[in-house]
């Protein structure tokens, strides 16, 4: 190992304990960036692969390029959406009946995850079920540049299993070479007037080159079937809620979540009829441009076999064009013992897309 990652070494297999992490009693806004020395990307994604050696390689999976006619004077804002599976929830309490133990220990299994995040370089990371933010997402994150905030679940499932790092909620990251933090707000969901156990956070930001404000936006809404109604209710009511941050779709809008809903479902369709006139941006990798992907998720828990489609951007269409999305994994890629595995950290896929703004936006109408 050479000098550049043993240096890196001590950065990346550090972890609190969990009683240090619990001390952070408010689990809402990052500390200011610790003063720590910078780390190269390359470096750590180095790091990441020589912990990894004995694992089978990183899947390869191919950007798409969707909008070739609208040239921007500005860089692309890349915007990475994943649920990266609780650490608790993995080990714990998801039962994946074809996963082997070993896949999912949590110091092979963290670098899978930055090995993933390195790869693409988001400007903008929107995670779910982040509980090793503290200890290790915030630490690393900052040191490359990354701007972050957590909000965790008011009664996270993580804190009922043994030896747990802390609640798990939504994480938000950005570069903060490329953009500046306007206003942020963090967002206990309510459904039926009551304050649920889901959360999202929305953050206004502007490009440094351009100085153009958008909306980033990351939500986890509740899980399970039988709850299609309290997805709806907590949709709804994230949706009142930009409404408002955005002064009525004034400032342009990314939402990423992991929405536990299929397109078949009512919160579905609430966002893609929304006056905040929203696209989903995977939409745009089919054939039609009009169906989402067959699956974003697939998994063998020991009480079957789920393969659904449930994680998805949404953005402004008259404010922004999606350049480009990253393509999913084939059914080949994934295997049939399917997600997690020694090849891929989450029971989810990442969803990657390039945004540009509109030169001259179109009308709401």
């Amino acid at each position: 190992m050479g000098n550049g990652t043993s240096r890196l070494y001590s950065a990346l297999t550090k972890t609190l304990n969990s009683s240090a992490a619990a001390q952070h009693a408010e689990y809402l806004e990052s500390p200011d960036p610790e003063h720590l020395e910078p780390i190269d990307p390359k470096e750590l994604l180095e790091e990441c692969r020589a912990v990894l050696h004995r694992r089978p390689p990183r899947y390869q999976r191919d950007f798409v390029a969707l909008r070739t006619d609208h040239p921007s004077s500005h860089p692309p804002i890349r915007v990475m959406q994943w649920n990266i599976l609780a650490q608790a929830l993995g080990e714990g309490k998801d039962n994946f009946a074809q996963c082997p133990v070993e896949a999912l220990k949590w110091e092979e299994r963290k670098c899978l995850i930055l090995e993933e995040i390195l790869a693409y370089q988001p400007d903008i990371l929107c995670l779910q079920e982040v509980d090793h933010y503290f200890d290790t997402f915030q630490p690393l994150l900052s040191r490359l540049g990354y701007q972050g905030t957590f909000f965790p679940k008011p009664w996270s499932p993580c804190l009922d299993v043994e030896h747990n790092n802390g609640p798990d909620g939504c994480a938000l990251f950005f570069l903060q070479n490329r953009f500046k933090l306007v206003h942020s707000a963090n967002i206990r969901l309510t459904a039926m007037a009551l304050k649920t156990n889901q959360v999202a956070i929305a953050q206004t930001l502007e490009c440094k080159e351009s100085s153009r404000q958008f909306c980033i936006a990351v939500t986890h809404l509740k899980a399970r079937t039988g709850w299609e109604q309290f997805r709806s209710a907590q949709g709804c009511d994230l949706l009142r809620n930009l409404q408002n941050i955005t002064q009525g779709a004034k400032i342009p809008l990314i939402i990423c979540g992991d929405f536990n809903a299929e397109p078949t479902e009512e919160v579905y369709r609430h966002f893609a009829s929304s006056s905040l006139n929203l696209n989903s941006a995977y939409k745009l990798l089919s054939a039609d441009g009009q169906s989402e992907p067959p699956y974003t998720t697939w998994k063998i828990r020991t009480s079957g076999e789920s393969r659904h489609t449930l994680d998805y951007i949404w953005y402004s269409k008259h404010a922004l064009s999606v350049q480009s999305a990253l393509d999913l994994l084939t059914e080949e890629q994934i295997g049939p013992n399917r997600l997690p595995s020694f090849n891929y950290p989450s029971d989810h896929l990442s969803l990657v897309c390039d945004f540009s703004f509109n030169e001259e936006p179109d009308g709401l109408s």
